[in-house]
């Protein structure tokens, strides 16, 4: 395997990017690129998925040119994407109808509470795992249907295809040949049974959309196309949600393992097996990135997850920066948090696109409580950061509640999982021990490893296994009056800003 690469795509909410990894998980290289987002209304949220095209492809020839690799020497490819963003494209030509809607966008909330109030809250949980929330895919489908003119009637000829990014990432890097999605992303559209494994004709007909848009569905790995855009023949052999690439990234094979991500948004994922289970506390159940079976029989088995998502968690420190232009990089926000010894009483809700687990309420608007005449820039700061944390501890107590495991160790990733300051508050506010792996890029990780099993350059998860290390543990170091008084001071504020969107 020597100099033989495994090349992972990774596009996320904010940015496309490209990493090689090496037979023992080591990055060789890496190239980033961000692309704009798009609020064309309060709450809409756009991208342009030609830009999402491009900049993913840029990356990739631009991490291939950095270290003069071949196509010959990139065994696969795997991918793994921003989840529930939806495009719809021409099957003839490969355009777009409309702009990608991305997960955060709420402009379908009034036709999920229309959903809502028709009764289909139950059924829908039953055979999805998910709660009617505009988050998914399903309504952004039917909204273009329903609002781009003649597009319906495209649709229901037969003309048009639906995919979330990742179905959009491969059409485009076969030419079109391969309309497909892996269990995992058809899991996030509302749409997917996830014990038939199987679109769901029942809730494609409630939103009017026609079969003919819907994807193949298959396992995580597995190849399932060729792509010659580099220059040579190279497998796409891996594909996966990010929060569950994530999971998977992080060894996250059976049950009982847990992790959460800190991206864009904050995501907890706890492995539950072969079983799903099914809670009534706000947390979702999903299908997990499954190990490639060796016999096909069990090939189409897959694993459940149960997961919690926070809508905002690094975005919060990009408001701080793009918005508020109060720190000039990420990384300077920790250094804010250290010029003050606390928050000075401030708590920042950051609920810009709603609530998610465990409040799940689309009304609600971010809001910052206990400002006095001596908050300063740092302290507010600081409060934005440790909001990551709190929500983080919702999602935890969340699973504990719902698993009946006194979850007492957890697995980090993603950006902000690299901020000393932020990992010493988890540990503090949950009273639990913090595991940040050696590698952060856990979900891009756990996409090359999808890719890398299917095509033999990693042999069995023992084989991966032996890749995975640890950079640093955090452990609680402060007391349970401490820990009490800053949760009760949380709560407080999410109580008052819920009791905002009521009005």
């Amino acid at each position: 395997m020597v100099n033989k690469y495994i090349m992972a795509l990774d596009q996320g909410t904010t940015s496309s990017r490209c990493i090689l990894f090496d037979h023992e998980g080591r990055i060789v290289t890496s190239v980033q690129q961000e692309f704009p987002q798009i609020f064309p209304q309060p709450g809409w949220v756009e991208h342009d998925p030609a830009e999402i095209r491009a900049t993913q492809l840029g990356v990739a020839m631009g991490a291939m040119q950095k270290i003069n690799a071949s196509p010959s020497q990139i065994e696969a490819i795997g991918i793994t994407n921003q989840r529930e963003t939806t495009v719809v494209w021409d099957a003839a030509t490969g355009a777009p109808v409309y702009n990608a809607i991305v997960w955060q966008c709420r402009r379908t909330a009034d036709r999920i509470e229309q959903m809502k109030a028709e009764g289909w809250t139950e059924k829908v949980r039953a055979k999805t795992g998910l709660l009617p929330d505009a988050y998914f895919s399903a309504s952004k489908i039917a909204w273009i249907l329903d609002n781009v003119p003649g597009v319906r009637e495209r649709a229901e000829r037969g003309e048009l295809r639906f995919g979330t990014i990742d179905t959009w990432l491969i059409w485009n890097l076969t030419d079109g040949a391969v309309h497909v999605t892996d269990y995992t992303n058809a899991s996030r559209t509302m749409l997917f049974d996830i014990h038939r494994l199987c679109w769901d004709e029942e809730l494609l007909g409630y939103f009017g959309i026609p079969m003919s848009m819907m994807p193949a569905v298959v396992p995580s790995s597995g190849i399932l196309g060729y792509t010659e855009k580099f220059g040579g023949r190279i497998p796409i052999a891996g594909v996966a949600g990010d929060q569950q690439a994530a999971l998977f990234g992080q060894c996250g094979f059976k049950a009982g393992d847990v992790k959460t991500t800190y991206g864009t948004g904050g995501f907890m994922l706890l492995n539950t097996g072969n079983e799903p289970v099914m809670a009534d506390n706000g947390l979702l159940t999903t299908i997990a990135a499954t190990l490639p079976a060796g016999d096909e029989e069990s090939k189409n088995k897959v694993q459940y997850a149960l997961e919690g998502s926070v809508f905002v968690a690094g975005a919060a420190i990009q408001w701080l920066r793009d918005e508020l232009k109060i720190v000039e990089s990420a990384p300077a926000s920790e250094r804010c948090c250290l010029e003050v010894p606390d928050t000075g009483g401030v708590y920042v809700v950051p609920a810009f696109t709603g609530m998610g687990a465990p409040y799940w309420n689309s009304a609600a608007k971010g809001s910052i409580f206990g400002i006095t005449r001596g908050t300063s820039r740092s302290h507010l700061v600081r409060a934005t950061v440790e909001s990551l944390a709190y929500q983080t501890e919702d999602l935890l107590q969340a699973m504990r509640d719902a698993s009946g495991i006194d979850i007492r160790a957890l697995q980090v990733d993603g950006g902000a999982a690299a901020n000393n300051f932020l990992m010493q508050f988890q540990s503090d506010i949950s009273d639990a021990w913090i595991i940040r792996p050696g590698c952060i890029e856990t979900t891009a990780l756990g996409a090359a490893y999808l890719a890398g099993l299917a095509v033999g350059y990693w042999e069995n998860a023992e084989d991966v296994l032996k890749n995975h290390t640890i950079d640093r543990e955090f452990t609680p170091q402060i007391g349970a009056k401490e820990r009490t008084e800053k949760l009760r001071g949380w709560k407080r504020a999410v109580r008052a800003a819920l009791s905002w969107a009521e009005d």
